[in-house]
């Protein structure tokens, strides 16, 4: 779904909006510069409530498999957004940018449970693996001793 568009200005900079039902935001692209081929082609500036451009993400050159063609792909985050904002920016004849926004796909759904599976790997907190109702007491444990006074004896 397109949500918004990016064009160039006279001074060369590209400039546009995005807007859905709940963002409303002015963007800019600056140009990285970089001999690292795996940064990205733009760096993502929106326009705040101070009128200051702050950066709020990253957009990476890519290339359909099918035709060959280039496209931005990236997302937009600030901690004012309840999810990263994941887009893709498409070249038109006219040189501006239609920006199109899309939900993570399965694939980074994925990674993200194989990191939450990489945690399984850790030794089991101790008292883990207890009975239940009977909660590990002391040096059994895995705490060390204890030297307080002993005054709630069971």
């Amino acid at each position: 779904m397109n949500i918004g568009s990016i064009k160039q200005n006279e001074g060369g900079i590209f400039v546009g909006k995005i807007e859905t039902l709940t963002i409303a935001m002015t963007i800019a692209l600056r140009e990285v510069h970089s001999a690292n081929p795996k940064a990205p082609k733009f760096e993502v500036l929106a326009l705040s409530a101070s009128r200051a451009w702050v950066q709020v993400g990253a957009l990476f050159e890519l290339f359909s498999n099918g035709t060959g063609e280039a496209f931005l792909n990236g997302k937009i985050e600030d901690p004012s957004l309840a999810a990263p904002l994941y887009i893709s920016a498409f070249r038109q004849e006219d040189g501006s940018y239609n920006v199109v926004w899309s939900r993570p796909t399965r694939r980074r759904d994925l990674a993200s449970e194989m990191a939450r599976k990489a945690d399984d790997a850790l030794p089991p907190l101790p008292g883990e693996g207890e009975t239940a109702g009977a909660p590990a007491q002391g040096a059994e444990a895995g705490l060390g001793q204890s030297s307080a006074e002993h005054a709630f004896a069971s």
